[in-house]
């Protein structure tokens, strides 16, 4: 191994780096984007109640119910 051996790093991994040199709150704006859609508390009565409430369906949906 040379003296000034540099580990590789991919292009991905360069534009990334690039990319949070160059706008270092894209972090904090990913975790707000993602708080808009997917952190959020789940009601657990709630929950229950719609799988209570839940109708079985036919093994095939287009298919008149017999018997």
């Amino acid at each position: 191994m040379p003296l000034f051996w540099k580990p590789y790093q991919s292009d991905v991994t360069q534009f990334i780096e690039q990319l949070k040199a160059q706008r270092p709150t894209l972090e904090q704006e990913q975790r707000e984007g993602r708080a808009l859609l997917w952190d959020k508390p789940v009601d657990r009565q709630a929950q229950a109640e719609f799988r209570t409430a839940r109708v079985a369906q036919q093994p095939y949906v287009y298919q008149n119910k017999v018997g």
